[in-house]
């Protein structure tokens, strides 16, 4: 399993601290992202595998550590399907892919959910 501060991710931090960009990843904008389809998490990357049509989700955002963020979103399966990778955007849709992970697949049916934790920390 792969968990990836893109670089479209890191761009995007920098943007916000120069003040390039006033897009944060707060409740109000940041969104969690669930896939489909086979796949590593690279650096590289700006989209999921195979984004799910499910919407992308609000998640609850908190500061855990003076250094480390968190979101934690809930993702609802609306007809079977085999999840493999989730994301941290900063929009609803299109906007920047900021953190990617793949994992195994976790078959769902419509109505099982998923929930992820994505940490950040500045290191």
């Amino acid at each position: 399993m792969a968990t990836i501060y893109t670089q479209k991710g890191e761009e995007t931090v920098c943007d916000l601290i120069d003040g390039t960009s006033a897009v944060v990843l707060s409740a109000a904008n940041a969104k969690i992202g669930w896939g489909t389809g086979a796949g590593t998490a690279a650096k590289g990357d700006t989209a999921l595998f195979t984004e799910a049509a499910e919407a992308r989700v609000v998640p609850a955002v908190s500061q855990v550590a003076p250094d480390k963020l968190q979101w934690v979103g809930l993702l609802t399966a609306a007809s079977g399907k085999t999840i493999t990778n989730a994301g941290l955007f900063d929009a609803a849709s299109g906007g920047n892919l900021i953190v990617h992970g793949d994992h195994a697949g976790v078959v769902l049916a419509a109505g099982d959910k998923i929930e992820y934790t994505i940490t950040l920390e500045q290191t």
